[in-house]
């Protein structure tokens, strides 16, 4: 198996991106001691965008770690995907899926990654209940309604989505062996569902 790890960590305003940056190690290390082939990225360090298009195309999985800021990815996220998911085409994906030959053939469809699947591992200063409770600002939709745009980008490709991992309260209330651990457990369950 080989899986892409993309680290989304950026030094800006009061954030260093020092948890995102273990996260990214905690998941090296750990898919390394389990026998994975390990890629890796770090956005803000720059990169080749055909270079990681060719990586994407290659993985079986690819991990995103990523800090929430503004209920969304940092900015170099989205510019990673705009650069490496354009420069892709003929190897992420072939079109948008339609065809005026075949009408049944949809938007989004078109994708080439079938059968690869994607993981998002998000850090928030947000509490847990702020995604759970119908009353509190997400209404209750979960983490992943908050994310629909990101999974979409990826779903285009035909990609797949394992379960998200989200660390909570990484500013007001911090716990960084209980993130670890969790996270590890995360990833366990995500290897064995894989094999």
């Amino acid at each position: 198996m080989n899986i892409l790890l993309l680290n989304s960590a950026k030094d800006f305003g009061h954030s260093h991106g020092k948890l995102n940056d273990s996260l990214h190690e905690v998941a090296k290390d750990f898919l390394l001691k389990n026998g994975v082939k390990v890629s890796e990225c770090h956005i803000d360090d720059g990169y080749d965008a055909a270079a990681e298009a060719e990586k994407f195309a290659a993985a079986d999985v690819v991990i995103h770690q990523i800090p929430i800021w503004w209920m969304s990815a940092p900015w170099i996220t989205k510019k990673y995907m705009d650069e490496v998911f354009t420069v892709g085409y003929g190897k992420l994906y072939e079109s948008d899926g339609r065809t005026r030959s075949d009408s049944s053939k949809k938007y989004g469809s078109g994708g080439l990654l079938h059968g690869k699947k994607y993981l998002f591992s998000v850090t928030w200063n947000a509490p847990l209940e702020a995604f759970t409770d119908p009353k509190q600002l997400f209404e209750g939709k979960g983490i992943d309604a908050v994310l629909f745009p990101l999974h979409k980008a990826h779903q285009f490709l035909g990609m797949e989505a394992l379960p998200t991992f989200m660390c909570n309260d990484v500013i007001k209330d911090p716990h960084f062996d209980q993130y670890k651990a969790d996270y590890e457990q995360h990833l366990a369950k995500v290897l064995q569902s894989l094999s």
